[in-house]
């Protein structure tokens, strides 16, 4: 195989003109046996669902639990899960990830959240006090959760990483913020108002990313539920295909390794990756962070943690390179090529 061609074309997760430029290649002609195993976007419609995600653009009412219960339904799976909660009030990105993907859940939930916000203050204020003030609560803050959460209410150290005001008109303030996960928006409010002299709440929300999901990979429950009708009962799969997403596109933004298809099963009984595995390591690839382990045809196998730098897993000749902690793909999708 040559460079780019096994994380090319088909997989969205890497471009193959940049595949050089990200990529260490430590076997040259690694090839992708056809006997086993599937590229992500040419699995069977049913394990295609199995091993995906859809991003629901939830709307004002339901809780996060009833619109991961609907998809559930809809799809006629046995679990699903979301990775981030959304109060009932609030709108937007809520992705919600299908039986294996599930395995996931708990890695997603703490990526970065985005939101847009308008808050409501409950006095005259000018518009250059309110830049102030605001600017102040970028960088490390402390929050303790609102009374109504149902998490313990103590005192946690959040990030804000942006905060940026969109439009004020009177006393309601448009503003963006990304942010670390299990902020709160709502308090994040309460605080600016309590250090404006005027209080202030919350009066709409809506979430426009979370990790790599963004609001250009929603859909409605509608359209979730119309795709699944086409499919099932018209046989046209194009319409669930381009809602329903390979879970290999949730770690897009997370550090990567391909291994070789003798390496795979011996991961998924939990082994961690030796050097003599390895065929391509992401540049960015650093020691102690969490990376994800693919297969010649994009298949997500693990999740590890790396135990050196990309530099160093291309010069070992021998040992373990990284600390597979979450096994993803199931035992005997490939063949045992690996001695006990």
């Amino acid at each position: 195989m040559r460079d780019g061609e096994a994380m090319g074309k088909s997989n969205g997760i890497i471009e193959e003109k940049s595949f050089g430029e990200r990529f260490y290649v430590r076997e040259e002609g690694a090839d992708a046996n056809e006997g086993y195993g599937c590229y992500p976007f040419k699995r069977p419609m049913n394990e295609y669902i199995r091993k995906g995600f859809v991003c629901i653009d939830k709307p004002m009412g339901p809780s996060s639990h009833e619109v991961v219960v609907w998809v559930r339904r809809m799809l006629n799976v046995s679990k699903t899960g979301h990775a981030g909660t959304l109060d009932p009030r609030v709108t937007g990105v809520l992705p919600v990830l299908i039986e294996d993907a599930t395995k996931l859940v708990k890695v997603l939930q703490s990526s970065e959240k985005e939101y847009v916000a308008l808050m409501h203050l409950h006095d005259d204020v000018s518009s250059e006090k309110i830049e102030r003030v605001m600017s102040l609560f970028r960088g490390k803050i402390y929050q303790r959760p609102p009374l109504k959460s149902a998490v313990k209410k103590r005192i946690r150290t959040r990030e804000i990483y942006e905060i940026d005001i969109l439009e004020i008109e009177g006393r309601d303030v448009l503003f963006r913020v990304r942010c670390s996960a299990g902020t709160y928006i709502r308090k994040l409010c309460m605080d600016i108002g309590e250090v404006l002299g005027c209080g202030a709440h919350m009066q709409e929300l809506r979430r426009i990313r979370t990790g790599v999901f963004d609001e250009s990979m929603t859909c409605t429950l509608h359209d979730l539920l119309d795709a699944y009708v086409f499919w099932k009962e018209e046989g046209v799969e194009d319409y669930l295909r381009a809602i329903v997403k390979p879970m290999e596109f949730a770690v897009a933004n997370m550090p990567k390794v391909v291994v070789k298809d003798s390496a795979v099963d011996a991961l998924c009984h939990g082994a961690d990756l030796m050097a003599k595995g390895l065929v391509y390591i992401e540049k960015n690839v650093k020691k102690s962070t969490e990376v994800a382990v693919f297969t010649l045809k994009h298949e997500l196998v693990a999740l590890g943690t790396a135990l050196m730098d990309a530099e160093d897993m291309l010069s070992a000749r021998r040992g373990a390179v990284i600390d597979i902690s979450r096994v993803i793909m199931e035992r005997g999708t490939y063949p045992a090529m690996w001695r006990t």
